[in-house]
């Protein structure tokens, strides 16, 4: 091979790599980052809720009674009333993302 085509073969796995890393970071999402993109702004930072605006504390003793499928379904369709501020799976949220938010949920009760 010629040096020539080696720059070419090292240059075009370089861009490659330029373009594929960045999205790739920006798909890796944790639960701490999806909750507070997604549901601090109503449950709080801290998952304690809005008593006064009836949204409903995160970190309760009835939340903790709740299970992981009562907690993915209110988070995924919005639960038993199928509130559409909370279907996410419908805008773009994905399963897996939707478990992380439940896991980042529990530890947060464990506080």
């Amino acid at each position: 091979m010629k040096t020539s085509q080696l720059v070419i073969v090292i240059l075009m796995i370089a861009i490659m790599l330029f373009i594929l890393v960045p999205s790739v970071a920006l798909t890796a999402d944790d639960g701490a980052t999806l909750f507070n993109a997604k549901c601090a702004a109503c449950h709080g930072v801290d998952g304690a809720g809005k008593p006064a605006a009836k949204i409903p504390s995160l970190i309760s003793d009835e939340a903790r009674k709740a299970t992981d499928a009562d907690l993915t379904d209110g988070v995924a369709n919005g639960g038993p009333g199928k509130r559409a501020t909370h279907a996410f799976q419908t805008k773009g949220v994905t399963p897996d993302q939707i478990k992380m938010i439940v896991s980042y949920i529990r530890e947060m009760q464990k506080k």
